[in-house]
């Protein structure tokens, strides 16, 4: 039996009228996905627990199968996992974005424009924490290189009690609104405001505005926590598994999990990434001998945060079409039993372009056992609206996995 979560990041969204009323999922061409939709089970499923905000961390982790409220001690922990850093147990991990601000005068009057810097490459963004590096490291602070504009700084015996905001949730915003807080987090402020000096002019920046693309010329630190410690997802469920993810906070639930990852070449996290390459490396894990595979796609959430309505759109209908048939498409010629879960973490609707803690569709399709076919069933909101209802990823998770029947 071969079990794939294919999680669209961000996909789930709100009506808009330019839609003419329906959402992206309704207008999207996603034949493949409606073709299981017709023949499984939709619904609808909260991955997001009351009180807890509604990050990629706590989504993932619920859809995967853990209770956030239970294992969750921040995003950035999990990230550091992946990009390999050893914490200790008085270590503090914060998620360190480098943004676009734009604007003149004082720091604080400056806007938050673009939170990925117009995702800047890896290769750009390493120089970029260099020059950070050699302006602050010391002995209780070091920062490492992440993947595009997402990274890491790591503070020894360190305090998590700060007011730190996601820089997608106060796009357009101006810096002085949303700076850190609370007691001790003068330190934060200071390298916030430092970074900008030493960054705007890098030559890096002076390259890419000379492209036209939107400087990295500040660091925005946030997403804090300590050393995770998931169970054992083999112990939980009782397969051997693979995350396949351009993103290090999915890589590092894996890692922490006991769970497989791998990387794909060309794997960026935006509309323009490997589709083809990942659907392969999902048919590959699986003929290996793994039980499960968890793809996560960061497209459509990354379209929702820019506010790419077409964007978004077109990033739907590569899942449906270079991923999810490639991979169904294998798994029938192999003959193998599979079951299915689409399901994005969380909604991330257009016209907030942030994250919403609003309930998500999802799609469970069982080879071994087809639902009868009912053409009015999709993988959309108004759908799954009428079908079964799930109050949390991880019971979501238990039912796909089928947990009750082991």
């Amino acid at each position: 039996m071969k079990y794939l979560i294919l999680v669209p990041d961000g996909a789930g969204d709100d009506k808009i009228e330019a839609l003419s009323g329906k959402t992206p999922l309704e207008v999207a061409d996603i034949q493949n996905i409606n073709e299981l939709a017709h023949r499984g089970v939709v619904g609808m499923v909260k991955t997001i627990p009351p009180g807890v905000a509604p990050g990629s961390d706590a989504a993932n982790l619920s859809v995967m199968g853990y209770d956030p409220a239970v294992y969750l001690t921040g995003r950035s922990p999990l990230e550091a996992a992946s990009i390999g850093i050893d914490m200790s147990d008085t270590d503090v991990a914060f998620r360190t974005n480098i943004i676009t601000l734009t604007g003149e005068g004082a720091y604080e009057d400056l806007i938050i424009t673009d939170h990925s810097s117009g995702d800047i490459t890896t290769e750009e963004a390493d120089q970029l924490i260099q020059a950070v590096n050699e302006a602050f490291a010391d002995e209780k602070i070091h920062f490492y290189t992440g993947v595009s504009y997402r990274h890491c700084m790591i503070v020894h015996d360190g305090s998590t009690e700060y007011e730190l905001t996601p820089p997608h949730d106060v796009l357009t915003q101006r810096v002085g609104d949303h700076l850190p807080q609370g007691e001790g987090s003068e330190f934060i402020t200071e390298m916030m405001k430092k970074s900008y000096e030493i960054l705007k002019d890098h030559p890096v920046n002076q390259a890419r505005i000379a492209r036209g693309l939107n400087p990295a010329n500040t660091l925005w630190i946030w997403g804090q926590g300590r050393k995770p410690s998931l169970s054992s997802f083999y112990d939980k469920y009782g397969i051997k598994g693979t995350a396949i993810s351009a993103v290090d906070l999915i890589k590092g639930i894996a890692i922490c999990a006991g769970l497989n990852s791998v990387d794909v070449e060309g794997a960026t996290g935006t509309l323009h990434t490997n589709f083809d390459g990942k659907a392969q490396a999902a048919i590959r894990e699986f003929r290996k001998g793994m039980d499960f595979v968890y793809m996560h796609l960061e497209g459509p959430d990354e379209c929702s945060h820019q506010g790419d309505q077409d964007g978004k759109i077109a990033c739907l209908e590569s899942i449906d079409q270079k991923v999810l048939k490639p991979i169904v498409d294998a798994l029938r010629e192999d003959g193998e039993d599979f079951r299915i879960l689409i399901v994005p973490d969380h909604r991330t609707p257009l016209a907030i372009r942030t994250h919403s803690a609003t309930p998500v569709p999802f799609v469970v399709y069982d080879s071994r056992k087809e639902e009868a076919y009912d053409a009015a069933k999709c993988f959309c909101e108004k759908s799954g609206e009428e079908g079964m209802y799930f109050n949390s990823g991880f019971e979501l998770a238990d039912y796909f996995f089928e947990k009750e029947a082991n």
